[in-house]
This record gives structure tokens, C-alpha cells and sequence, in this order.
């Protein structure tokens, strides 16, 4: 772990404009410089680079941050590889913590075994570009195939003779241990304690983590001059450094492409990775021939929300892959699929085509997954009754896992039509599977249905049990919490809007004296504004909802009287990058005055006007959050079931008449809000 002191040192040295204008080109534009964003293509420069702030933005896509946030998002690094790759470029020697022993030898091993992979790919790509054979059968069939000498290079495809032994009689020679050869794969040890080469005979498809270390291999069989190879390919056996369930063949070559154009290309095949990179189409991964798994999936999803599966006319191929495609629909992502023409894969209709041509052909042709399922389920069925049934459960158990409502929704209207089916029923069935989904993970259900029956809150809450708002210290549920962040075309919950104004200000101004407070003795004492805003959520029993919020305002709390401490430098900073990319949000401003204005006239600052913004900001907060529980009262009072609980009505009558006098009040002092009763 890198230490704080490091962390302010490499970001007082990198330069913000400096590190952009490697990947982008700046042009001057009063006090701040644009380009081009790296992130989205467009024409018209909306990316702005303050070096004043150290923060960058494009203002069309909503990427950007800090220098960190930059070189993690432009070439798809972790903060700790963006913080190593700024040290390293401003030559800053990194210091970290004093690892355990335990840490020290898995440390030790991890990086011997990188070093042997390293070790084999370079070995492997001298075969294949110097040995006879390689140059003989390797190369030969892979210009054969019709990749190019710069696309085997960048892929650093290699090649094994069939000889049984002669890459580990070569490592040990160079003074390879044996334990990491066989704890690698890259060799094994056979009964009679003989080492082994795992890939004799074989083409090499090196498999590259995120950030490009060879983490395995892949080998495929070419010639039937090879005697005793039975299986087509062999791959790296799982290893302290490989799991196969959370690496995607190409992720390395394509992380970049997937962010710019905004979708992932899934394949089955090594060489179906490699021909679409030839026609120019780098936006692609491989699951490697195996099922999807949870791991791969959300690294797709770190990229991009939009995957479309290429798939050739394999019937019984296409079924075995569903419930993989099923498991992304769970996950949220929007989902795609393209059947290519009789025949082809993507291998072969890439080398047939160059990228224009291959992503018209997508274009015009890919379907979305859930039609596309069920028109491949139907054909099956035909008119038998069972099978149609087997077919509708199968389609609702896909619609049910899509967290968005209105997708669901939209989906159940369209099956309900292709299928022929009631629309009601399908509903229900979904709302069924939800809520036994949710039994599972126990956790409380939201958004049940793409529809509420009438009386029904739409969410569950704390007020509408007829309890008070969540103290300080308990906060409102993170289940609760997520029901009520704002979306499009949604309602309420301003709360979540005022809840960001004030940290905003707290990591603005949150060290500053906001006003002077008189003391039991008549002394005129300063009050910061950070102080005020814990001062006043403490005296009402409430919190940020959000938890991201809370560690912030904790965190400066317990470093307010901290000798030199500066809420905006030290989030900017901080060592979770969640937190400082969301400092960085918060503190980004599009527009500015220009000094136009204040020649003409007197502009007031937010820091000259905190005494009057800081409390302002927490009474709209308050009024919201009361206006929300209002609604959820009403909610409440609405079910049938109050009708025999004539305390519990009672209660929540009284919760909500007491919660209307308090919003009268806090009306008033607003000023400019009218609650009707």
C-alpha cells in the first residue's frame, strides 16, 4: 500500500497538462485548455484541462478527474498502477509498507511465476520466428490463415516444437526452478519425476491480464503431422496467478477500443479475437471456449454497458452459451446479438471483410438478446404445449433477473404479444421469481413488478412503519437508501440533491469560519462550517444517506483541527479512488464568470455568503427529507390492511400530522414554499 505522503507527493509533481497532452492535443482557452475527449469521439472539443484545479472534464460524456483519474481511465489502470505509472514518470521513489513474511513469500512467488511465463512466451515466439519447424509449420499456418506479421507480433503468438521436453531441458539450463515450471503449466511433472513441456506441438496464444502480464497460455493443434495429440487444445491449468472464471482473452487490446466506442465485441476463439483486430475492429474479447462467469462479466462491465455476442449457425452451441447471457442480464448490461451467415465465424467473415463492412453487417443484423432467444426457443416448441410452456418459464426467468423496471416492463409487453400470452399472467410470474430472488439474497424487494397495484408503496421505508428518521448513527438502510436516489423521470427525493450541495460545500469550505458564535461567557467564538453541519444533523438525529457521504463527512470530521488541513486537497487525494473521484465531481464546475461581470458590477462568492448558504443548504435538506417521509406516510395509510389496526393507524396518523406541523415551519423560514393541507 502506498502511503499518503507518496500519494501528495506524486500529485504535487504531475502536471496535469503535461500528462493529458501525451494522449490529447490542448489548445489554449483563457485560463483552462480543450481538446478533443480521448474517452467518446466527437468533433467539437469539450474536454477542458484546468491546471489551476489539476482536474480535467469532458463536459459531453462526463469523464475525467484529477491526473490519476485520467491515467487510470485512459489506459484502464488501478489507482495504485496509475499512481506507479505517474511516480515512475517523475521519477518518484515509492515507499510502501513493511510487508508480513507470509506476504513477502506469496509476493516472491506470484512474481516468479510471471517471470517463468515471460520466460515461455519469449521462448515460444523465438520458435516459431527462427526454429525450422516454426518457421515450417507454425508460421506457414498462420499465414496460411492469413494474419499478418504485425498481428501474430502484437498478439506475440509463438510456437512449440513436438518435441516432448525441449522447453524445460531450456529453462532449466537458464536456471529455472522447476516448481514454478510446473506451478505456472507451462510444464508437468510426470509419474517417473520427469519434466514435461504441456504445449509440444502446438500453436501459443499467450493470455494477458488488464495490465498485459502473461498470466497462461493456449495451445492449438495444426498439423496431422503431429503424432498422439487427440485434443484440439490445451490450456493453462488454474495457478496462484490464473483463474480462468476471471480473465478474458484480448481484454488487454481491447480495453481501450471497448471505452471509445462504447461496446464489447464477445467471441468464442482465439483466432476470432486476432482476425477482427486484423480488420480493424479491436473492441473484442474472448471467453476462450467456457461458459461466462460472474468475474469475466463485471470485467466487461468496468468498460462499457453495451455487449453484443457474435455467434455462427452452432444451434447447440448458441443454447449452451444462454444462461451466460442470461447471468450479463443480471448484471444490467444491454445485450446484443449477431448470427453470422451459414458457414462463417467471426475468424473467417472478419478476414472477408474490413471493419466498415464488418460493423455494417452488425448493425444490420444484430437483435436484441430476449427476441432473439425467444424466436430461437420457438422454433423448438413448434405447437407442442409442454414445450411452449418449458419456453415461456424460460423467457420469464431471463426477464426477471434485468434489475431496471421499465426494461422489464417493455419486455413482458413485447413477449406478452409474441407470444400470445396475457400480459397480467406474465407480470405475475415475473413479480414471483423476484421476490424468490430476493428471499435468497435475503434482502428486502424493490421495484417487485414492473407495476404497483393501487395503495402500494412503491418502496419500502422506515417512515411508513410509523417510525422517526434514521439518528445519526443508525442510518437509513443502504436497501432503503438506493430506493430513493433520483432518476430520470422520477419524482421526489430532493433530499439526495441538497445531501450533495452540502459536501460539496463541506469539501469546499469545510475548514473555513463561516460566522462567530457568542459562548456561555460572552466570548465571540469562530465557527467553521464543517462544524456547523455535524452540529446541526447531530441535533436532529439524522445523516447522510449515502454511504460515501458519511465516510467523507466522518472523515473530515476526525481531521478538521488537523494543523494545515484542506478538505478539497485532501480528498482530491484520497487513497480510496471511489472518494476522490467523487470529490473531483463534486468540485467541477462547467461554467465560469467572466471578468466582464466583475467590472460591471460587485459578484458575492459562496466562501463571502457561508454564513447564510451553509444554513440554508440544511434546512432545504431537512425539508426534503421530511417531505419524503410525508409521502411515504400517505403511502402507508393508503393499505387496506390499517383498516383492522385501528393503533397502528393512530400511529402513523400522529407521525404524520406532527411531520406537517414541522414542514409548515420550515416553510416559513424558506420563505418560498406553499404547504397545502
Amino acid at each position: 500500500m502506498i502511503d499518503q505522503a507518496t500519494i501528495d507527493r506524486i500529485l504535487d509533481a504531475a502536471q496535469i497538462v503535461d500528462v493529458v497532452s501525451e494522449f490529447v492535443t490542448l489548445r489554449k482557452r483563457g485560463v483552462n485548455f480543450v481538446g478533443l475527449c480521448p474517452f467518446h469521439n466527437e468533433k467539437t472539443p469539450s474536454f477542458s484541462v484546468s491546471p489551476a484545479k489539476g482536474l480535467c472534464k469532458c463536459f459531453s460524456c462526463g469523464k475525467g478527474g484529477n491526473v490519476v483519474h485520467f491515467i487510470m481511465e485512459h489506459e484502464q489502470m488501478s489507482y495504485y498502477e496509475a499512481l506507479k505509472y505517474l511516480a515512475k514518470k517523475y521519477n518518484i521513489e515509492i515507499k510502501e509498507r513493511e510487508l508480513t513474511n507470509e506476504e513477502r513469500q506469496a509476493q516472491s512467488t506470484r512474481e516468479s511465476m510471471f517471470i517463468v511465463n515471460n520466460f515461455a512466451r519469449d521462448y515460444f515466439q523465438n520458435i516459431l520466428k527462427n526454429h525450422v519447424d516454426g518457421r515450417s509449420i507454425g508460421m506457414a499456418y498462420l499465414r496460411q490463415r492469413g494474419f499478418r506479421d504485425d498481428i501474430i507480433e502484437k498478439f506475440q503468438v509463438g510456437y512449440c516444437t513436438d518435441s516432448h521436453d525441449s522447453l524445460a531441458q531450456e529453462a532449466l539450463r537458464l536456471g529455472y526452478k522447476k516448481e514454478f515450471l510446473v506451478k505456472t503449466g507451462v510444464c508437468y511433472e510426470t509419474d517417473d519425476h520427469r519434466l514435461r513441456d504441456r504445449f509440444w506441438g502446438r500453436i501459443i496464444f499467450p493470455v494477458h491480464t488488464l495490465s498485459g502480464k502473461v498470466v497462461a497460455f493456449g495451445g492449438r493443434v495444426l498439423s496431422t503431422q503431429t503424432k498422439g495429440i487427440k485434443v484440439k487444445y490445451v490450456n493453462s491449468p488454474e495457478s496462484e496467478i490464473y483463474h480462468k472464471s476471471s480473465e478474458l482473452y484480448g481484454i488487454f487490446f481491447a480495453k481501450q477500443a471497448i471505452v471509445k466506442q462504447d461496446r464489447c465485441f464477445l467471441v468464442e476463439g482465439y483466432t476470432d479475437v486476432i482476425s477482427m483486430h486484423q480488420a480493424g475492429v479491436e473492441n473484442v474479447v474472448s471467453s476462450s471456449g467456457t461458459a461466462l462467469t460472474p468475474g469475466q462479466i463485471r470485467l466487461i462491465h468496468r468498460f462499457t454497458n453495451n455487449i453484443t455476442v457474435l455467434y455462427d449457425g452452432d444451434v447447440a452451441g448458441i443454447k449452451a452459451s444462454l444462461r451466460g447471457i442470461d447471468m450479463l442480464l443480471e448484471e444490467g448490461m444491454n445485450i446484443k446479438v449477431c448470427l453470422l451467415p451459414d458457414g462463417e465465424d467471426p475468424d473467417s467473415f472478419a478476414r472477408k471483410h474490413n471493419s466498415e463492412g464488418f460493423q455494417n453487417f452488425i448493425r444490420d443484423h444484430e437483435s436484441d438478446f430476449i427476441r432473439f432467444k425467444t424466436n430461437l426457443l420457438m422454433e423448438d416448441a413448434g405447437k407442442d404445449p409442454i414445450k411452449r410452456a418449458e419456453l415461456i418459464s424460460d423467457i420469464v426467468r431471463s426477464i426477471s433477473v434485468i434489475p431496471e423496471a421499465i426494461v422489464r416492463d417493455v419486455y413482458i409487453k413485447e413477449c406478452s404479444q409474441q407470444l400470445r400470452i396475457e400480459e397480467k399472467l406474465l407480470v405475475a410470474e415475473v413479480a414471483k421469481l423476484r421476490e424468490a430472488q430476493a428471499a435468497k439474497a435475503n434482502r428486502p424487494m424493490l421495484n417487485p413488478s414492473p407495476t404497483n397495484e393501487p395503495g402500494q408503496p412503491a418502496s419500502p421505508n422506515t417512515a411508513s412503519e410509523g417510525g422517526t428518521p434514521p439518528p445519526y448513527d443508525a442510518p437509513m438502510p443502504e436497501e432503503v437508501y438506493e430506493s430513493f436516489i433520483p432518476q430520470e423521470g422520477k419524482e421526489g427525493q430532493e433530499f439526495y440533491k441538497f445531501e450533495r450541495l452540502i459536501l460539496q460545500t463541506v469539501i469546499r469550505y469545510g475548514e473555513r469560519i463561516m460566522c462567530n458564535v457568542k459562548d456561555e461567557e460572552g466570548n465571540e467564538v469562530p465557527v467553521r462550517v464543517l462544524e456547523y453541519v455535524i452540529s446541526d444533523l447531530k441535533g436532529d438525529e439524522l445523516s447522510f444517506h449515502n454511504p460515501q457521504h458519511r465516510q467523507i463527512l466522518s472523515e473530515a470530521a476526525a481531521h478538521l483541527y488537523d494543523n494545515g488541513f484542506k478538505a478539497e486537497r485532501y480528498f482530491l487525494s484520497h487513497p480510496d479512488p471511489t472518494i476522490s473521484k467523487l470529490c473531483v465531481d463534486l468540485i467541477n464546475v462547467r461554467y465560469q464568470l467572466s471578468k466582464y461581470h466583475s467590472k460591471t458590477q460587485k459578484i458575492v462568492t459562496d466562501e463571502e455568503r457561508l454564513y447564510e448558504l451553509v444554513p440554508m443548504l440544511m434546512v432545504n435538506f431537512k425539508y426534503a427529507i421530511v417531505t419524503e417521509e410525508l409521502k411515504h406516510l400517505l403511502y402507508a395509510l393508503q393499505d387496506p390492511a390499517l383498516a383492522n389496526n385501528n393503533e397502528k393507524c393512530d400511529s402513523l396518523m400522529k407521525r404524520y400530522n406532527s411531520l406537517r406541523e414541522v414542514q409548515s415551519l420550515m416553510a416559513k423560514r424558506l420563505g418560498d414554499r406553499v404547504v397545502l393541507r
